[in-house]
């Protein structure tokens, strides 16, 4: 369970994400490694490759599910193996530093320019801004990269309430400063800020009532309102 500094504003996970939607998917089923796509199959195992060792902040898993749950999400909504395989790969450049050339020579063209298309820009050092720059590529990228971008928010949208309890407990336990306790919760209530503008662009992009963009937008209905906990101050 959360725990709640006095007087704070805290954005805290809803009830219902906290109990089912933490979960990750553990690994893409056998649809994926079985029925799929050779592409796919040689993604699962660069993928793996990659990311071992590696830890999610948010709860200590390996790293490795978050990219797994992605191409579940894809694979369940009945999306391309090459948009499966970008799900599986759609990490290795922030995260392994795998350069674009080397996933276009393993992996072709379509699969690298999707993975690119939602990387961060490392080099826009404000959050907000970097986001704002995402979400301007994405949207220009095209209607694939537009669901492969909301996989990736709905697995990272799940993953917010580990995270949340794990700062909260580390504050707890170490006697954090408020200020780092403001700072940190300042960020999450970006975080949601980011994921209802991102909304908005994939409702304009994306095919009508995709499914992907619905479950997005109810998972996000479950959080508190922006107008009543989330800071929209700029800097």
């Amino acid at each position: 369970m959360v725990s709640r500094p006095t007087g704070s504003t805290e954005v805290r996970a809803p009830a219902g994400l906290r109990r089912t939607l933490t979960k990750s998917a553990g690994r893409v089923d056998s649809a994926t490694t079985e029925q799929g796509s050779s592409l796919a199959r040689a993604a699962l195992r660069f993928a793996v490759h990659c990311h071992a060792g590696q830890r999610r902040k948010s709860d200590g898993a390996a790293f490795i599910e978050h990219p797994l749950e992605v191409a579940r999400l894809l694979r369940d909504a009945g999306c391309s193996d090459v948009l499966v395989s970008a799900g599986l790969l759609h990490d290795v450049v922030a995260e392994a530093h795998v350069s674009a050339d080397e996933l276009t020579a393993r992996f072709g063209s379509a699969v690298a320019d999707l993975v690119l298309a939602v990387t961060d820009d490392s080099c826009v050092h404000s959050y907000r801004q970097r986001k704002q720059v995402l979400r301007e590529q994405v949207r220009s990228a095209g209607a694939d990269a537009a669901l492969l971008f909301v996989a990736d928010e709905i697995a990272e949208l799940r993953e917010l309430p580990a995270q949340i309890g794990s700062d909260w407990a580390r504050f707890d336990m170490g006697g954090c400063e408020s200020r780092a306790r403001e700072h940190v919760q300042h960020y999450h209530r970006m975080r949601l800020e980011h994921y209802r503008e991102s909304v908005e662009m994939l409702q304009r992009v994306t095919p009508r009532q995709h499914p992907l963009v619905q479950r997005l937008a109810d998972d996000l209905a479950e959080w508190p309102s922006t107008a009543d906990h989330v800071d929209r101050r700029r800097h």
